[in-house]
């Protein structure tokens, strides 16, 4: 029979078993970056249409640089918003006056007016209205494109996580179900049907369960609690 306490304390356990799976998932960041490097390659394509004509340039902190400082950024978990900016200021790095016609046409403005204001701040001469329109013209290009990126790889990240976890969890499930029952002679014991089946859902519902297992358990005895008040 099934009663409140058994179903919290199944609900708690499903939790722990999620929590589990998302702690040996974040272990696999030890090889390499494991699943943090997940989606980035969405953020990679973002900017090389900005970066990419560095590496022709010569310059001392290229492509490759720029890349695999925005990779750092992108495995250590820095916070969105940051690493937004961080991608934003490396692309304004790239952007002299000699890369400003080939970066101006991956941002769709005019290569002309953004060469001429580039030009104007190396120089220190004062920017004119011109120059500040097309400025602004190429931030709103690159945000959007850089949005688009990280939006693309953070979701991909989270999907890839949750599906790894989701995997590890299942294997969890099973192997500890043939712990209880695997020597148990049949019906019950063996590769019977009924425990295998119940392992997998488990595992299954186990990683998007973990994040809210303590607030469900709570609800359902909250909810149980009500409903005896209100029988009395």
């Amino acid at each position: 029979m099934i009663t409140v306490d058994n179903a919290v304390s199944g609900i708690g356990a499903i939790g722990a078993l999620g929590t589990a799976a998302y702690g040996l998932v974040d272990i696999t960041k030890f090889f390499g970056g494991g699943v943090s490097r997940l989606g980035f390659g969405y953020v990679r394509d973002a900017v090389m249409p900005y970066i990419g004509v560095a590496a022709q340039q010569g310059t001392a902190f290229g492509t490759e640089q720029v890349v695999e400082t925005l990779r750092a950024n992108w495995m250590n978990g820095m916070a969105k918003p940051d690493q937004k900016a961080a991608a934003r200021s490396l692309i304004r790095l790239m952007l002299t006056p000699s890369t400003a016609p080939s970066i101006a046409a991956a941002a769709g403005v005019n290569a002309e007016h953004l060469t001429t204001a580039v030009q104007n701040i190396f120089n220190s001469v004062p920017l004119t209205d011109q120059d500040t329109r097309v400025l602004g013209a190429f931030d709103v290009a690159v945000g959007a494109n850089l949005d688009y990126g990280y939006e693309r790889g953070d979701q991909c990240y989270r999907n890839g996580a949750r599906f790894v976890a989701a995997v590890i969890a299942i294997f969890l499930a099973v192997g500890g179900a043939w712990l209880v029952y695997g020597a148990t002679p049949r019906p019950c014991g063996g590769f019977c049907a009924h425990w295998v089946i119940y392992s997998l859902i488990i595992g299954m519902v186990a990683t998007p369960l973990a994040p809210v297992a303590k607030d469900l358990a709570s609800a359902l005895q909250t909810a149980v609690k009500a409903v005896g008040a209100f029988k009395r």
